[in-house]
């Protein structure tokens, strides 16, 4: 039995470009279907975050419109209650990649605030990248690809085929325009070749030892492509 590791923000807040605290997280879904997934191929889970935090569920994730109605939500709901590994995280600046099949990153707008800028996890993904080891990064999890920069100062991501929350699902989230910044904009500034799917179906896009998914629907896509890496 291989460990993944499951790398997730810390934030219980995401910074709005007029100084508002957004209350967000991680987003469920993102992070119990792959989970649920890799548990069932018999895989075991660890939990990295910045510092060591315990890391928040955004409460919007968690209500029936997004999750195709209160059964989804309640399934959702216990889903996450039977993911201990959450309650016992390792700081993200303490992992030695080599105890790890894959790495995977859920998304959230939790993200934006704090992995974008954690040069931990920037050091991580890096490692990952050149490692050839399976990485998977889904929704607003991209964000902490910005935090990748190579030692001529370059982003590791550059000329990669990925994908990630568009422009399009921001706006239509309603978050576009109260936003300091966009992932899909940033993405294409660090020199990725941005993917775009239709706003909110399932799209993944596999790139090398990459894989990366637009949205929530998209996380249990994801982690099916890495599974068939893992072999």
């Amino acid at each position: 039995m291989s460990k993944i590791l499951f790398v997730v923000t810390g934030a219980d807040f995401w910074t709005l470009a007029d100084g508002t605290k957004h209350p967000t997280g991680f987003w469920a879904e993102e992070a119990v279907a792959p989970y649920e997934a890799f548990k069932a191929a018999g895989h075991e889970i660890v939990v990295a975050t910045p510092g060591g935090a315990v890391p928040t569920v955004d409460q919007g994730s968690l209500a029936p419109e997004v999750n195709g109605g209160q059964e989804g939500a309640d399934k959702v709901a216990a889903a996450l209650t039977s993911f201990t590994e959450l309650n016992h995280p390792i700081r993200v600046e303490d992992v030695d990649l080599d105890e790890y099949a894959a790495v995977f990153y859920p998304g959230g707008h939790g993200p934006m605030e704090d992995l974008a800028v954690d040069a931990g996890s920037g050091r991580l993904l890096t490692l990952a990248l050149e490692s050839g080891k399976p990485l998977g990064v889904v929704c607003h999890g991209p964000a902490a690809l910005l935090a990748a920069t190579k030692e001529d100062g370059g982003n590791s991501f550059a000329g990669y085929r990925l994908t990630g929350f568009t422009n399009a699902e921001e706006t239509q989230a309603g978050f576009a325009d109260k936003a300091r910044w966009l992932l899909q904009d940033r993405l294409v500034e660090l020199g990725a070749d941005f993917q775009e799917g239709e706003p909110w179906a399932p799209y993944v896009v596999v790139d090398r030892n990459l894989v990366t998914g637009q949205n929530p629907a998209s996380s249990a896509p994801l982690a099916a492509e890495l599974l068939k890496k893992l072999g």
